[in-house]
């Protein structure tokens, strides 16, 4: 599924050290875990300022349209947004006119499979993991994401030491059934 997604990440590379490996796979929990506590703007400081954060459209293609099953950069994509558009996402949240959520969505992110991969530059590296994401709201609304994705970090002077300078979301289902896309993955 990754595949399809833009990668940076060196062709051929040493394997990562397991100080790296375990370093990355915290990073990332953390990073769950200030989402599911809905701490949104110790979150927004974990996002570089040339951020790019993607979900493009997934389609149902047969085998030889394989390389098809994604919208392209040029299509229509469920998410394709910088730093500013999420300072806006995350400050219209804080004044209760959201109506998505309102009251808030109860999520659970749920990180698994994770790889990094070093890239040209130094200070920076790719990781690819799996993700399920999991909503509750109100009274009986439920929803469940499954999908990979593909992050670029950037070292970064902050309590966790890295930043997102990329972020690119393959949901495996091809139609959403969620009323709304309001959270972040």
């Amino acid at each position: 599924m990754l595949n399809h997604l833009p990668s940076v990440a060196l062709a051929e590379h040493p394997a990562t050290t397991p100080e790296m490996q375990q370093a990355i796979e915290q990073y990332l929990y953390c990073e769950a875990q200030l989402l599911d506590n809905r701490e949104f703007d110790q979150w927004f400081e974990l996002l570089a300022d040339d951020l790019h954060y993607y979900m493009p459209t997934r389609y149902n293609r047969t085998k030889r349209a394989a390389g098809q099953e994604f919208s392209s950069p040029h299509e229509a994509a469920l998410f394709d947004e910088d730093k500013q558009s999420m300072s806006t996402r995350i400050r219209r949240l804080h004044t209760g006119m959201a109506w998505a959520e309102e009251p808030a969505s109860r999520t659970r992110h749920m990180i698994s499979n994770v790889q990094v991969h070093p890239t040209a530059n130094s200070n920076e590296i790719e990781v690819d993991c799996c993700f399920m994401l999991y909503r509750s709201r109100l009274e009986r609304d439920v929803d469940i994401f499954v999908g990979a994705r593909r992050d670029l970090l950037r070292q970064a002077d902050n309590e966790l030491g890295w930043q997102i300078v990329k972020r690119a979301v393959a949901l495996d289902q091809t139609t959403v059934l969620a009323s709304n896309l309001s959270i972040f993955f």
